[in-house]
């Protein structure tokens, strides 16, 4: 009970109904009813994104808005919360963390490059996808390295994650940033803890710390690797180099 409160909370959902992703693991429609029926019974208005057969034998793979899963059995009594592996000769494999990192690339991908604050290389060899907060100390040393990224050949695209959440003064300055005629410059501004012209307009701020939320980031700076791979806090660059293999 207490996950399926920390899934609520944490995708900031509320929908009676919900359309199911179907796959090549899609299950029968009775047994799929029938796990929606009991869930939905157990935690009325449940986020569901998806249901399908799991790897384990008996057991269907139930994900949520906010991309976490769960495995549970036939008749929905009984559920497992955490992490599936796969024992293989070279040794273990978290296929739950694969599937993550996977949605994680699908959804930085599907962000519009007019709703990110990029940094780019003369020569592009890698681009990475960083949720920021201009009050943060690690991201503030992060942009401080940006000439290094860069050297490194490394495009770095920011998106928003004020951490103190949606209508804090971070979230103001961060918004001043996207609506900033020069938005590069706004946001170096910021991160040197200079101010800059308080500005509104559409922006996509609110969406991008839901995002976050989304993908499973805790905190800044969360890099995001094109493969979907999270490398959680500051990463210098030439040890950010190494990790991508550059």
């Amino acid at each position: 009970m207490r996950f399926f409160k920390k899934v609520l909370m944490v995708c900031g959902l509320s929908i009676a109904a919900t359309t199911l992703i179907a796959d090549e693991a899609s299950i029968d429609t009775e047994i799929e009813q029938e796990i929606i029926n009991k869930l939905q019974q157990a935690v009325p208005h449940i986020p569901l994104a998806g249901i399908k057969k799991s790897q384990l034998t008996g057991l269907y793979e139930v994900s949520f808005g906010n991309g976490e899963r769960v495995f549970i059995t036939e008749d929905a009594n009984y559920f497992v919360a955490g992490d599936l592996f796969q024992v293989m000769d070279e040794g273990l494999v978290n296929l739950t963390d694969a599937q993550r990192e996977q949605t994680r690339a699908e959804r930085i991908a599907g962000i519009d490059a007019s709703d990110k604050i990029t940094f780019s290389p003369e020569i592009k060899k890698a681009s990475v996808t960083v949720f920021t907060d201009v009050d943060c100390g690690y991201c503030q040393k992060l942009h401080r390295e940006m000439a290094n990224y860069l050297d490194a050949g490394i495009e770095v695209n920011y998106l928003a994650y004020p951490r103190a959440g949606v209508g804090s003064s971070s979230y103001d300055k961060v918004v001043a940033a996207w609506c900033a005629e020069d938005k590069n410059a706004a946001m170096t501004r910021l991160k040197s803890g200079q101010t800059v012209e308080s500005k509104s307009c559409e922006n996509p701020v609110a969406e991008q710390y839901q995002l976050a939320i989304d993908l499973g980031v805790r905190g800044t700076p969360a890099i995001i690797l094109e493969s979907g791979q999270l490398v959680s806090g500051y990463v210098p660059a030439a040890k950010l180099t190494e990790i991508l293999g550059l």
